[in-house]
């Protein structure tokens, strides 16, 4: 017979981790809705932008070779402002309450939203780069670029996800969750996503030269069609960083703040 002080062990840190994020991929799997519109969403934009809108703003027909890195950060900006209505609603459901009187790392349960948006938000990345090849998207990168586009992609992700999340820790409900989330959406709108920062008005080219997506973007771009990337890879990589510890941060103290324990 085991000691009781043995079975009050609590769980290491990579058990706890798997195991919620064993939970929050089969609440996606289980939400049919919701990774339906993470893989129709990012076709239906392709198809917007590529036939309806190219050629207007490309007649030549390579509108499409510009577009893709843009359609890749709004698709997986769009994926992650979910996980602030998850952590919202487990925040405000009294399921944390329970975890805490566990012998178990409740914080956890975050993890677990962000590694599971993750690799939802990757799937879509995949599935608008498939997407984008069948509609005329004819990239000129080599492996190492492609690894390199998409290592950036991923860190973009993950650090917008873990910004949706602490969004979703502070948050009163799932729907103010969602309608704080839904401002982040307009970020690349407001960047060289969709058309050149040249075309827009001094003021206006002024903020989307400077806000965090667009050296992403420029980044993800040159690396895929080789267009002239100069130091956009740093500002790219050192805006996630930035971002993503502040996040982190924010996470932590306002998960502290909320759940008491842990």
């Amino acid at each position: 017979m085991r000691h009781p002080a043995a079975l009050s062990k609590e769980p290491s840190f990579l058990g706890t981790n798997a195991v919620f994020i064993g939970r929050s991929i089969r609440h996606s799997l289980r939400n049919v809705e919701a990774l339906l519109m993470a893989i129709v969403l990012p076709v239906m934009l392709m198809l917007l932008f590529t036939y309806v809108f190219g050629g207007a703003l490309d007649p030549s027909g390579g509108y499409v070779n510009y577009v893709v890195p843009g359609i890749i950060l709004l698709c997986a900006g769009f994926g992650a402002s979910s996980t602030a209505v998850d952590v919202a609603t487990d925040m405000t459901n009294g399921i944390i309450d329970r975890f805490r009187t566990m012998p178990i790392r409740s914080q956890s349960v975050i993890v677990g939203h962000v590694a599971a948006s993750l690799l939802r938000n990757l799937l879509a990345t995949g599935v608008v780069i498939g997407m984008a090849l069948l509609v005329g998207f004819r990239p000129t990168a080599g492996p190492l670029e492609w690894i390199g586009a998409m290592g950036i992609i991923a860190l973009f992700i993950l650090t917008f996800t873990w910004l949706y999340a602490a969004i979703g820790l502070v948050a009163s409900s799932p729907s103010a969750a969602s309608g704080y989330g839904f401002a982040l959406l307009f970020l690349p709108y407001l960047s060289s996503a969709f058309v050149s920062t040249d075309t827009m008005p001094g003021w206006l080219r002024g903020i989307a030269d400077h806000q965090p997506i667009t050296p992403v973007i420029e980044t993800i771009r040159g690396l895929l069609t080789g267009a002239p990337i100069r130091n956009e890879a740093w500002l790219a990589v050192g805006w996630c960083i930035f971002i993503l510890l502040g996040a982190l941060a924010w996470s932590i103290w306002s998960f502290r703040r909320k759940a008491g324990r842990r």
